[in-house]
């Protein structure tokens, strides 16, 4: 299970840079910063998941959830999202080392 979840932890790392990545390049072409935001991206990619997901949250949570958390993720930087996701998934999957080290019996 340890395994799946950095796994996970990857794939979102890799979306998240490469959507920083997407956002340097129309910054540099536009002379301006360019940041999309989660919906956005999402929107463009798969609207009928976005919409699905809208309105699964508004129903089977609860509307005030919907309105000021689902909403409020939305509008954030969609690279931003994808690190604070890999960096969860990372700290849920990561192992300790053991205390007194690699050699102990």
């Amino acid at each position: 299970m340890r395994f799946l979840v950095r796994v996970a932890s990857l794939v979102a790392l890799v979306v998240a840079v490469i959507a920083g990545t997407i956002d340097s390049i129309q910054s540099v072409a536009a002379s301006a910063v360019v940041v999309t935001p989660m919906g956005g991206a999402w929107q463009d990619l798969s609207p009928s998941s976005l919409s699905a997901l809208q309105s699964s949250v508004s129903y089977y949570v609860h509307p005030r959830f919907y309105a000021f958390v689902f909403q409020w993720l939305m509008l954030q930087p969609a690279f931003a999202v994808f690190l604070v996701i890999a960096l969860l998934l990372w700290m849920i999957g990561y192992k300790k080392p053991p205390v007194a080290g690699r050699f102990t019996a």
